[in-house]
């Protein structure tokens, strides 16, 4: 069976390699053709994709599964019409393949400058996202790359749909076949085997747990671009307007809490605490989010939990929140320095001064003034769909789109130049 599944693995990879050189010279025109195709073939299949949803959702329920994740698993007539949306954004983004930046002369004539490539063949490997499926595949067709689909078990006949549907569209469309693959196989094997396709695969992207993350940077042969878990931040700061904060941090924390750009922490600083907190708290908890606090915020509203070291550290994606009352904006920056992902972060602040020293030393993919920390999504970025969101600072970081699955080659225009071996 796992040489079945090795074969299985290496034909797809093999037939994306031919399919990524192609797809690298199709046009913007033919390339939106196919996204438009992919989009129509979704949204007429939608009962086929629900149907399919339904029944991985059930199996999920069944095996009890956590609600933030019965939440990332499921479809419903308004996911399939949004997912459609992102294909249709993501074709009318300008492609950034072919692009030349930063054209300069040399004393010898010689003009340098900079070409915008796609990468070649990416694996991308998540979980309980079935929407992943067409971002992935939409967002590494207009830039030029094939693609190798591996989802999730819980997801499999959800993303069995959307996968064959996606690659049939493509393909009617003229596309190369293979440059859009997706591994049928619920084996983890299968995983192994394509982490280690070196020369045939070019760069892997996970999506997914903190599990998975680990898992695949240890284990892939081949470069991996992933985010760290979502341990993000908003910071109330003096003098800061607290209506606006309330709605701000109860939006970070409330509107979809099972995300990685989900609040999981609330700091508030020490002179505005006494008015603030009490009636966040009250809000928080109509909402039935669970507070814990540190000892001061004990103090000024009573009947929180009490705060472990460890949960400064949590990603809980749940309706759960650590609030801790800092006594600067010093230690709101140390206390996001320590503990903080690198994935997104707030401040919400009326000190212009404040706010552009938190733009400039908070080190986070994401960085926010006065708005949430949900925002950190390629689509509300106007990126159309996204590949992840990247904790890395090399090659991409913050949402995943097209510039960021391209990579920039030296072009070198001429007039028939030679080095002079003596210069």
């Amino acid at each position: 069976m796992d040489l079945l599944i090795e074969q299985m693995v290496r034909e797809l990879a093999t037939a994306a390699r031919p399919a990524a050189r192609a797809l690298a010279v199709v046009s913007s025109e033919v390339k939106n053709r196919a996204l438009a195709a992919m989009a129509d073939a979704l949204w007429s299949e939608r009962t086929p994709i629900l149907s399919a949803n339904a029944l991985d959702l059930a199996d999920a329920k069944a095996e009890r599964h956590p609600p933030a994740f019965l939440d990332r698993l499921a479809l419903d007539e308004g996911r399939v019409e949004k997912m459609v949306a992102g294909v249709r954004q993501v074709a009318g983004l300008p492609d950034p393949v072919g692009e030349i930046t930063g054209m300069w002369r040399r004393p010898n004539d010689l003009l340098i400058g900079r070409m915008r490539v796609p990468l070649g063949v990416i694996g991308v490997i998540y979980e309980a996202r079935p929407g992943v499926t067409a971002d992935a595949a939409a967002l590494c067709l207009k830039s030029g790359n094939a693609v190798i689909l591996k989802g999730g078990r819980e997801a499999i006949r959800s993303n069995r749909v959307i996968g064959h549907l996606l690659a049939e569209a493509a393909a009617a469309t003229g596309l190369p076949k293979g440059c859009i693959a997706f591994i049928d196989s619920v084996d983890r094997e299968a995983v192994s085997h394509l982490l280690q396709l070196t020369g045939l695969v070019d760069l892997i992207i996970p999506r997914g747990g903190e599990e998975l993350i680990r898992t695949v940077q240890r284990a892939s042969a081949i470069p991996v671009l992933a985010h760290d878990k979502g341990l993000c931040h908003t910071y109330v700061d003096e003098g800061a307007d607290l209506t606006m904060a309330e709605e701000v941090a109860f939006n970070a924390k409330v509107e979809r809490p099972g995300v990685c750009n989900a609040m999981e922490t609330l700091l508030v600083h020490e002179r505005v605490a006494p008015d603030f907190l009490p009636r966040m708290v009250r809000r928080l908890r109509e909402a039935k989010v669970e507070v814990r606090g540190c000892p001061r915020t004990r103090a000024l509203v009573p009947g929180i939990a009490a705060a472990t070291e460890d949960d400064w550290d949590t990603e809980y994606l749940d309706l759960i929140l650590s609030v801790k009352v800092v006594g600067s904006f010093e230690e709101a920056l140390a206390h996001i320095a320590q503990h903080g992902s690198g994935l997104a972060e707030a401040i919400v602040t009326s000190d212009h001064s404040r706010a552009m020293r938190f733009l400039r030393e908070v080190d986070a993919g994401a960085v926010f003034v006065n708005a949430s920390t949900r925002f950190t999504d390629g689509g509300e970025f106007g990126m159309g769909a996204e590949m992840g969101i990247s904790t890395q600072k090399l090659h991409a970081r913050g949402p995943v789109g097209l510039t960021e699955l391209t990579c920039q080659k030296f072009i070198v225009l001429g007039e028939g130049q030679i080095r002079d071996s003596s210069k």
